[in-house]
């Protein structure tokens, strides 16, 4: 079945020094970059910048990759589980599914977490579930399983394919993003970024989603 992904812009940024990222998380609270593996494997472009005034939370986001927004990947691109078994949208036709792109060490990520345990909680058995992906690179994951138990998570979390980061972050990765899909495995609704605003308009995209029947 064809997806509709949305065009994601690019935009230039600037190099931030690792005192700069410091001072920008300790000071704002919402905002701090990729680091480890993740940002030394997409190091051919610089750190970028938080949103202006009046946008929700984000992270500085990584370094652009190339796009690759083609329908035709999705179905062989996804992601490893932590008890290592192998998974993709494809797994989930029939289901509203929600896709959110974190990292541990990002705030705004960590403010998102327990409004997306409510959504799993609630919406669970109507066919919904949450994934939560995460680009934080091998150092990051690492840190997961403590994570979860802080946090209580109890929907999917997974390490995603370099193929998938790409096709859904190309040109803007800052974190958290999250992608809400119909049954029908399209793309219904993008966030970028976390505040109570958001919390609503997730909430009422996965409702709207969830009353759709499954098309053939």
């Amino acid at each position: 079945m064809r997806s509709a992904f949305p065009k994601i812009p690019r935009a230039r940024r600037p190099v931030l020094t690792a005192l700069s990222l410091f001072i920008l998380c300790a000071s704002f609270w919402t905002a701090c970059s990729l680091d480890g593996a993740s940002k030394k494997e997409r190091a051919a472009a610089g750190d970028g910048t938080p949103k202006g005034a009046g946008a929700p939370p984000t992270s500085l986001p990584m370094p652009p990759v190339e796009s690759a927004h083609r329908t035709d990947e999705r179905g062989a691109s996804g992601w490893t589980l932590l008890d290592g078994r192998r998974a993709s949208l494809a797994d989930h036709r029939g289901e509203v599914v929600v896709l959110d792109f974190y990292a541990t060490y990002c705030p705004p990520c960590r403010d998102e977490i327990p409004h997306l345990v409510r959504l799993q909680r609630r919406y669970g058995p109507q066919g919904f579930k949450v994934v939560g992906l995460n680009v934080g690179g091998a150092e990051d994951q690492a840190k997961v399983p403590d994570y979860v138990g802080e946090l209580g998570i109890q929907y999917q979390l997974a390490n995603p394919d370099d193929t998938t980061v790409e096709l859904f972050l190309a040109g803007n990765s800052a974190i958290p993003q999250t992608f809400v899909f119909d049954r029908q495995g399209r793309v219904v609704k993008h966030f970028v970024g976390y505040d109570e605003q958001v919390a609503q308009q997730l909430e009422a995209a996965v409702q709207t989603a969830l009353k759709e029947k499954t098309g053939d």
